[in-house]
């Protein structure tokens, strides 16, 4: 009888947890409550767990049947528990796909439009105002020859002009460029005249400060043909300054030096700032430089097999750098190279 007894008081017992599980899962509204209460009943430790344990203790005779209800009960509050689960699963799924719904009605978010760096744009303004004047573009190496970089420009070694240009020396023969002049040398030896070209690129010279950049940009140019005077130069140079600055922008050739152009002449426009009056920025003279031009030296012409009898030209060049800082009225070079935005979303 007392065994009996026993074994009707745990089934009871496990009927009672089975029904308090069910009542417990019915009010669990998360996977972790739910995971919480499958561990109490049915983890290693749990009440129902241990009450199938104690099942082995039954004689053999009583085992089974009462086996049999005790796995009923328990398979019964494994399907509630997977039931319920899906149950919340499924609820929180389409709550979050409530809070995730795209309203189509409202406005796009629109991806920022990228701009092109001022330098850029400065250049190929440069670019197309030659270009209607029927100048080529043609590009050559930044990593030069000594040759090309100053020989064949009429500056032979020892020359003080190289002395001027700072240069970056790979070898004792190889130099970062220091303008791209050498360029024009290489298209004339590939090409009989007429050429009529400009180079654009980076170049560079060992200095720094606010108005020089180790690292920097020019633009040069070259018209050689038959009957090419300084009149021409001063027409073409002219129609660049007004297309660049305005109409009404002024401009004055002042005669200078370069060793592979003569007569030479450097282009000064009227200062932007005080229109003429001197000030600071021009150092009181009214005028900035732009560029250097100047008609090709006989000499270079030597080096490329031409013969100066027969053709004439000129050539020009500029810092697209120092053309952007008067265009836009910018007193440091240094800050086209800083990529702060803030600069750069003015242009």
């Amino acid at each position: 009888m007392i065994e009996e007894e026993r074994d009707r008081f745990m089934l009871d017992e496990l009927e009672k947890l089975h029904n308090e599980v069910v009542i417990s899962i019915s009010q669990a509204s998360t996977e972790k409550e739910i995971s919480d209460i499958r561990v109490k009943y049915l983890g290693k430790k749990g009440s129902i767990t241990q009450i199938l344990k104690s099942l082995g203790t039954l004689p053999e005779s009583e085992r089974r049947e009462r086996g049999q209800r005790a796995n009923q009960l328990k398979e019964s509050t494994e399907a509630r528990f997977a039931e319920r689960l899906l149950e919340v699963q499924d609820r929180e799924r389409k709550e979050a796909l409530e809070k995730e719904k795209i309203d189509v009605t409202l406005p796009g978010r629109r991806i920022p439009v990228g701009r092109r760096h001022p330098l850029t744009q400065t250049l190929q303004e440069i670019i197309d105002i030659f270009s209607r004047l029927g100048f080529e573009v043609v590009e050559g190496p930044e990593v030069e020859l000594d040759y090309y970089n100053f020989e064949a420009l009429n500056i032979p070694k020892g020359h003080p002009a190289r002395e001027m240009q700072a240069t970056f020396f790979i070898s004792e023969d190889v130099v970062l460029r220091t303008h791209t002049s050498p360029v024009q040398v290489r298209t004339m030896e590939k090409k009989r005249p007429p050429v009529r070209m400009i180079c654009p690129g980076a170049v560079y010279r060992c200095d720094s400060d606010p108005t020089h950049s180790p690292m920097f940009h020019q633009v040069e140019g070259l018209l050689v043909d038959k009957g090419i005077t300084f009149a021409d130069l001063k027409g073409v140079l002219t129609i660049f300054v007004h297309q660049m600055f305005g109409k009404e922008t002024r401009l004055r050739f002042r005669p200078s030096f370069f060793p592979f152009t003569e007569p030479s002449a450097e282009i000064d426009i009227e200062c932007f700032i005080c229109g003429g009056k001197g000030c600071g920025v021009c150092s009181q003279t009214g005028w900035l430089e732009i560029l250097g031009s100047g008609m090709v030296d006989p000499a270079v012409y030597k080096f490329v097999d031409y013969d100066p009898e027969e053709v004439t030209g000129f050539a020009f060049g500029m810092g697209i750098e120092r053309i952007a800082m008067l265009k836009y009225g910018i007193n440091d070079i240094r800050l086209f190279f800083m990529n702060d935005l803030r600069f750069l979303k003015q242009f």
